[in-house]
């Protein structure tokens, strides 16, 4: 008889999981899944965080394909059943596709001269399902797993897991029993994962700090890089200072910076729509610091955050004293933008809104700065140096801040089936084993499903 099955969170990891369980005869109706968001059918598109297919299933929609991007599958598994697993995720992805033929590869192969005097660059190849497809996608993979009789559980929040009697309780005084658990969180639930560990003292290996912001600028400055690379990682290390920079998820063509919220703060990230009716030939990326040696990392990370908020302010005024114009001002809570040139306002969403952020000066940079202690002027280096790279950008560009990548405490586990090493039956993946990307995410859910099955 099959085991009955908890997933907690229907992001990339626990639905590929699922997939490939129900795929090869499980029962579905053994398969719970629980998430705090909502169904592809009532999710709205600026519902980012939670929901089916998590984050970046239902607003990202590239799938890099190597094994030294976007967390380590292959130490668990090896080089070559990692490719296999991510060969698995992308397969499903177009499989779900309303138009699969679409879904393609690009694959860079040569460094530029250009950039090797100041950066390097990371080549490797990237699948490109389509922003725009990831919500029909959702709801014919939804459709999938329902008919095959798996439950889900929308905007129910676990408050509590008990490993040892085996039951998840939900809200205050529901409770599911399992004999198998998959512990599948995106970011917002990442708090709760390192409550877990801390209450059962599981052992953990500490992840660094993964800060920075979100650049934005006009396409055209950096098209001669994305001609060779469309998702472009520009990357430096300072190893004596426990320093490394990247670009990261960089969007192009119809770029939009998306706001994200976290622990009740706000933060960005970026999205890419592909039909030529959204485009607005921008480019934006993250400029990711990852910083080594941090005392509570997860902890520091979420101070810092924390600080570089605003609630509200006074029509007319920013973070940091300036004058701006009234349309950027709002009573509401957001992140920071700043840029050299105070005439710009860049952005809009999609969905023809202002991003919301609120506008500072130098001044409120400067304060910026002092909640970064020191760091930030890593960030300052790699634009003043792609000003160096693309003659054209000038102060032609802009910020969110911030964006980060929360990394808790990683609990150590069993290589051959990602399960805990005190609990044999619950098993750790995506955003809560330190994944950071849809392939890997979806490989570690994969990953566990073959050893359930086998």
């Amino acid at each position: 008889m099959a085991e009955k099955l908890v997933i907690v969170g229907a992001g990339v990891a626990g639905v590929n999981a699922a997939t490939k369980l129900v795929d090869n005869g499980y029962p579905g109706e053994n398969i719970t899944i629980i998430d705090m968001g909502k169904s592809p059918y009532e999710r709205k598109p600026e519902e980012v965080m939670t929901g089916f297919l998590g984050a970046g299933g239902w607003s990202d929609g590239k799938l890099t394909y190597h094994t030294a991007i976007g967390g380590h599958m292959s130490k668990y598994c090896g080089e070559d059943k990692a490719m296999e697993l991510f060969d698995e995720v992308i397969n499903n992805f177009k499989r779900f596709h309303p138009k699969p033929e679409e879904v393609q590869c690009s694959d860079p192969q040569a460094e530029p001269d250009f950039i090797k005097p100041y950066f390097g660059l990371r080549l490797f190849p990237v699948w490109h399902v389509g922003t725009d497809y990831l919500h029909e996608i959702g709801k014919n993979w939804y459709d999938y797993l329902v008919d095959k009789g798996v439950k889900f559980e929308w905007e129910t929040k676990v408050t509590a897991i008990d490993f040892e009697d085996q039951i998840v309780s939900i809200g205050t005084v529901d409770e599911i029993e399992y004999d198998r658990l998959m512990f599948a969180v995106g970011k917002s639930g990442i708090d709760f994962g390192k409550q877990l560990a801390d209450d059962y003292s599981f052992p953990t290996e500490p992840k660094p700090v993964q800060i920075g912001v979100r650049f934005e600028a006009p396409q055209k400055h950096f098209q001669k890089l994305i001609d060779i690379s469309y998702d472009f990682k520009l990357y430096r290390k300072f190893e004596d200072k426990g320093v490394s920079l990247r670009s990261f998820c960089t969007n192009n063509n119809a770029a939009y910076v998306a706001l994200e919220e976290t622990y009740g703060d706000y933060s960005y990230n970026g999205h890419a729509k592909k039909g030529e009716d959204y485009r607005n030939d921008m480019t934006n990326f993250g400029i990711l610091m990852e910083i080594n040696g941090i005392e509570e990392p997860f902890k520091w990370s979420r101070e810092l955050v924390s600080k570089v908020q605003k609630h509200s302010v006074v029509p007319g005024e920013g973070y940091g004293g300036n004058k701006a114009q009234g349309r950027h001002q709002a009573k509401y809570k957001a992140g920071l933008y700043y840029t050299p040139d105070s005439e710009k306002w860049k952005s809009k969403t999609s969905e023809g809104d202002w991003v919301k952020a609120h506008y500072i000066n130098e001044n409120g940079l400067q304060q910026v700065k002092d909640h970064f202690q020191g760091y930030y002027s890593y960030i300052d280096d790699f634009i003043e140096d792609m000003k160096k790279v693309f003659p054209t950008l000038g102060d032609d560009w802009g910020v969110y801040i911030p964006e980060v990548k929360y990394l808790s405490p990683e609990p150590l586990v069993d290589y051959s089936n990602l399960a805990l090493e005190q609990f044999d039956n619950v098993h750790f993946v995506g955003d809560a084993l330190s994944a950071r990307g849809i392939t890997v995410s979806g490989a570690q859910g994969i990953y566990v499903a073959e050893g359930l099955l086998s």
